[in-house]
């Protein structure tokens, strides 16, 4: 199942973190990332998936 979420995470980097930790913090902070940079939302949202 990570597999699918870190696949989503490099395409859609917020979808990756909503299935993960769903609406909370770390989902608006990707929002902000991938708005200010699409690869740092990529980052954020591999972190966010790896860390569980």
């Amino acid at each position: 199942m990570d597999l699918i979420r870190i696949l989503l995470a490099i395409f859609l980097p917020p979808v990756g973190v909503f299935l993960q930790v769903g609406i909370g913090m770390h989902f608006w902070i990707n929002i902000i990332l991938t708005i200010c940079g699409y690869i740092p939302g990529i980052v954020h949202a591999v972190w966010v998936i790896a860390k569980k």
